[in-house]
């Protein structure tokens, strides 16, 4: 039966993601379309700091390279919540982001789609997310490391985040009501960049 299946995400056993615990490092770009033809693009590195899945919380830093108007590096302390419909749902309810928001996010990823009108009636909370091949998250920037809060950058906004458990790509979008619309954020698992291993459930990947 295949993983996204209703009998297998029923089951109560989480997924194990060695790509989730704290010190993994991830690697991308983030870019967004200011104007028809320009495009604004920057390397992005996350590290995971800490992972606490009974509580759903998840947290780390991001650091971003070429940020246009800067010449280092800005870096950002985030907090985020893991969509597992036990601790957080696809409803985010804060943020000032609506129910419109939300589906117009999340239909963004393909991973989503089985979830789409369920949503709709109010009912994507029956599914065990846990289960999935993917991990649904929304990660949300605190506060800058390493510039003052007055820098001209903003992070009153968060992000929609999805990770294939298994290869470790993750692909997330910005929401800010008054920033650039739908920013992107493409992050590969820096041990896949780099030829290492990594585990998920029972399986090793090379």
């Amino acid at each position: 039966m295949p993983a996204n299946s209703l009998r297998s995400v029923y089951s109560p056993k989480p997924i194990f993601c060695s790509l989730l615990e704290a010190g993994q490092r991830f690697q991308g770009v983030q870019n967004s379309w200011k104007l028809v033809k320009d495009l604004d693009y920057w390397t992005v590195n996350v590290e995971i700091q800490n992972y606490e899945p009974e509580k759903g919380y998840i947290c780390g830093s991001m650091e971003a390279i070429d940020v246009p108007r800067f010449d280092y590096p800005v870096i950002t302390f985030w907090e985020g919540q893991v969509v597992d419909n036990i601790h957080y749902g696809f409803r985010t309810g804060c943020w000032d982001a609506t129910e419109e928001d939300d589906l117009r996010h999340w239909s963004k990823f393909s991973a989503f789609r089985p979830f789409e009108r369920m949503f709709e009636r109010n009912r994507a909370r029956e599914v065990a997310l846990h289960q999935l091949e993917y991990v649904f998250m929304r990660w949300k920037e605190r506060y800058f490391v390493n510039v003052p809060h007055n820098c001209g950058l903003t992070i009153a906004g968060f992000y929609y985040i999805c990770m294939n458990r298994i290869t470790g790509k993750t692909q997330g979008y910005y929401f800010d009501p008054d920033s650039v619309p739908f920013q992107k954020l493409q992050l590969s698992p820096l041990c896949l960049l780099q030829g290492q291993g990594f585990s998920t459930s029972s399986f090793a990947f090379q």
